[in-house]
């Protein structure tokens, strides 16, 4: 895998995600490559309508890194699969929380 699936912002983090809605259970199944670069591959059962698949993942995505809901918005690609999320709080304590995370999926 080349690099790391999110950026360092002033005031946080913004980490790229391909979202899968109306699966069979809510996860992430790891980091994948594209040629745009790294992205979290997850899934969520809720339906991709009123917004309802981007709260289910933001739902997934706080519980997962342990941050507050609260920190966590869709700023990019809203009604696509690919999104960005960005993690508002320390930027390099976020980045060594992700890190950590991400290590599971290696």
């Amino acid at each position: 895998m080349k690099g790391q699936p999110f950026r360092a912002e002033n005031g946080g983090i913004v980490l790229s995600v391909r979202l899968t809605p109306r699966a069979s259970r809510d996860g992430i199944d790891g980091v994948k490559d594209s040629p745009t670069g790294p992205f979290v591959q997850a899934r969520v059962r809720a339906v991709p309508e009123d917004g309802r698949a981007n709260a289910a993942l933001v739902e997934l995505v706080a519980a997962e890194i342990g941050v507050a809901k609260s920190t966590l918005a869709v700023v990019a690609g809203h009604t696509h699969r690919l999104k960005k999320l960005r993690i508002s709080g320390d930027a390099a304590s976020l980045e060594s929380r992700l890190a950590a995370w991400l290590k599971r999926f290696e």
